[in-house]
C-alpha cells in the first residue's frame, strides 16, 4: 500500500527512512523544506495534497495539537487523502485522546495507534518496539511496515491499548531518567567519576535503560526544554495523568514530571 509518513523530525525521519529503504511507495510531509532531508528529499514534500494517492498515513508529530492540525486544520492533509484507507498515530498521545479520535474521522477508515519505543538511535538502526492498538486484520495488514522499521511488536488491544502501554512505559522512563541523572550529578558532587558510578549501576539494581546507554542517546546530557526530549517525557507522564484511572494516587508521576522539569544541562 502506497504510504506516507507525516512528521519526519528526529523519529519520523529515520522511519521514513527505513521505509524507503524496504521499498515502500513512501512520500514524506514536513513543515521543512525537501531539500534540507538529503536522500530522502525526492519523496518529501510541505503541500498536504502530495498525499492525495496514499492508501496509509503515519503520523509523527510531536502532540495532540499538532495531530488535530495535521488531521482537521485548515491545512490538513486528512481532507486531501482520497484513497486513505488506514492512519496509523506513532506519536505518543494520551489514550483518552486516541480513543476519542475515532469517532471524529471519516466512516471506513481504519485507525491504528502504533506509539514506539527507542528512540532516535533504535529508529536509525531500524529496531523500533511498536506498542499497537486496533483491530487485529489491519495490524495484520500494516506488518510490513512496522517490520521495516521495527524488531518488537506487541498488540495489546483495542484502539488506545497501544498508546495506554506507551504512556506507562515513558512513565517508567521518565522516572528512570530522573533518578539516573540526579545521582550521577550527586556523585559528581561527592567526588565519584561518572564511568566508575554508571558501571555499578551496570552490575546492581540501579541498572536502567537510560543508565546502560547513557553514551548513545543524544539527549542524555541536555537540560529540560519543552521542545526537546526532556520536555517530550514530561509530556508523555502528563498523557498518562490524563487516562489515569478516577481512583489513581496522582502524586507520584506528578513529582516525577517536576523533576524532569528541573534537569539543567549536564557536561
Amino acid at each position: 500500500m502506497r504510504t506516507a509518513v507525516v512528521g519526519c523530525g528526529q523519529m519520523g525521519r529515520p522511519m521514513a527512512e527505513a521505509l524507503q529503504a524496504a521499498g515502500f511507495d513512501l512520500r514524506g510531509l514536513d513543515v521543512l523544506p525537501p531539500d534540507g532531508f538529503g536522500p530522502l528529499a525526492p519523496v518529501m514534500s510541505t503541500d498536504p495534497g502530495a498525499l492525495a494517492d496514499r492508501e496509509v498515513a503515519i503520523t509523527v508529530v510531536r502532540d495532540a495539537a499538532q495531530t488535530d492540525a495535521i488531521l482537521f486544520g485548515p491545512n490538513a492533509f486528512l481532507p486531501r487523502a482520497r484513497r486513505l484507507r488506514a492512519l496509523v498515530v506513532s506519536s505518543t498521545l494520551s489514550p483518552r485522546y486516541v480513543r476519542a479520535l475515532r469517532d471524529r474521522l471519516p466512516a471506513g477508515l481504519a485507525l491504528v495507534d502504533a506509539p514506539m519505543s527507542g528512540a532516535p538511535i533504535a529508529a536509525q538502526e531500524r529496531r523500533l518496539s511498536f506498542m499497537l492498538g486496533g483491530e487485529a486484520a489491519w495490524i495484520d495488514r500494516l506488518m510490513p511496515q512496522f517490520r521495516a522499521m521495527g524488531s518488537n511488536f506487541h498488540h495489546m488491544g483495542d484502539v488506545g491499548a497501544g498508546m495506554t502501554a506507551k504512556v506507562l512505559n515513558n512513565l517508567i522512563a521518565a522516572s528512570s531518567t530522573a533518578a539516573t541523572r540526579t545521582a550521577l550529578a550527586w556523585g559528581r558532587a561527592l567526588g565519584v567519576e561518572d564511568a566508575r558510578l554508571r558501571a555499578v549501576f551496570e552490575d546492581s539494581s540501579g541498572q536502567t535503560w537510560f543508565g546502560s546507554n547513557f553514551d548513545r542517546i543524544s539527549w542524555a546530557r541536555e537540560g529540560f526544554d519543552p521542545a526537546n526530549t526532556m520536555g517530550i517525557l514530561a509530556k508523555d507522564v502528563a498523557a498518562a495523568l490524563d487516562a489515569a484511572p478516577a481512583d489513581a494516587d496522582r502524586d507520584l508521576p506528578q513529582a516525577i514530571i517536576d523533576a524532569i522539569s528541573r534537569l539543567d544541562r549536564y557536561d
